[in-house]
């Protein structure tokens, strides 16, 4: 009831925007192919948030605002986090995405990467049609996707501060797409050029925030809220920033020392059911103070993101790109 009509203007926009862009991607998405027509629709169908079509629509209204060529942009980053999807899911051995199973328990690890690929083609198309600045753009945020997953998996070098390895992981992995959906929105409804450093700026630090916040999540009990059984992030040998806390201190306290022996004993085991003990181990991380820890340091991303509007012009726009950063960084599913 507070909101000024300007600001309605642009929401208006943003919902008419992701209601346009929904239905383009169902037909993107078309194969005639019977197999990867199932395949490659499956997670998109599952839902999602749509964080990066949002992002893309709100720092568009900068500029021309609602386009095709914008609508496209969105449509192919969009179609690039879900092709990322079907590549973690192998890689991770998840067995659910998005309360449905994972494409590669459904169709198998060959048919889920296949899939992805195919996702990684069409997004590519989309961005061909854009020009060469957009072709450059998908091929430098890809590249940083591919370095970021593959820093994860082989892990920090030795003597690499662990911490500091992970935070880059999560800035390739998840604060590159989110940074270039920032930057699109304004680059193809053609913003001013000085606005593409503050963009550039917010999308990967609330990206990293963001991915920290899932950190936590990934610990809570109550799995029907989150949409994820606790510790699966555990379960799968991701170093997650609690833990990565919690080690740190077991180095000197013997009660951490001892919970993180009984994590780890079930890390990377997803063959069979998580055990009682490992269920309960995780309920007394998510109640440590690492995890509060971590959720202060999400927190003080998601200020720096915030910080980085400065650099925008006074507006409906700054303002709803500074309750969609607090919102990120406050969420709990």
């Amino acid at each position: 009831m507070m909101m000024s009509p300007a600001m309605r203007r642009v929401i208006g926009e943003i919902d008419d925007g992701l209601i346009e862009i929904e239905r383009q991607l169902i037909g993107d998405l078309e194969f005639t192919d019977s197999v990867a027509d199932a395949s490659g629709r499956y997670l998109l169908e599952a839902g999602g948030k749509r964080v990066r079509p949002m992002l893309i629509l709100l720092a568009a209204q900068l500029g021309d605002g609602n386009t095709q060529n914008v609508y496209d942009a969105a449509k192919a980053i969009e179609i690039t986090h879900l092709a990322s999807l079907y590549h973690d899911d192998v890689m991770d051995h998840a067995d659910r995405r998005r309360g449905v199973p994972s494409a590669h328990t459904v169709w198998g690890n060959s048919v889920a990467i296949l899939t992805g690929d195919l996702l990684f083609a069409r997004a590519s198309q989309l961005m061909a049609n854009l020009g060469e600045k957009a072709i450059r753009l998908q091929a430098d945020t890809f590249e940083r996707l591919v370095l970021g997953q593959l820093h994860e998996t082989v892990g920090p070098e030795n003597g690499e501060d662990e911490e500091k390895h992970y935070i880059q992981v999560l800035a390739d992995k998840t604060g590159s797409l989110i940074s270039t959906a920032a930057r699109a929105g304004a680059i193809f409804a053609n913003a001013p050029d000085e606005l593409q450093g503050p963009l550039r700026e917010y999308g990967e630090k609330i990206g990293v925030a963001f991915q920290l916040v899932d950190d936590v999540i990934d610990l809570s009990p109550q799995p029907e809220q989150t949409g994820k059984v606790p510790g699966t992030d555990l379960r799968q040998g991701v170093a997650t920033l609690p833990m990565i806390y919690l080690r740190q201190s077991a180095q000197t306290d013997s009660a951490d020392a001892d919970l993180v022996r009984r994590i780890d004993a079930e890390s990377g085991d997803l063959d069979t059911a998580a055990s009682e003990s490992f269920t309960k181990a995780v309920a007394e991380l998510y109640a440590h103070p690492v995890t509060e820890r971590t959720r202060g340091e999400a927190k003080k991303w998601a200020a720096e993101a915030i910080a980085a509007l400065d650099g925008l012009p006074e507006g409906p726009v700054r303002d709803a790109l500074n309750r969609f950063g607090r919102k990120l960084a406050d969420r709990d599913k």
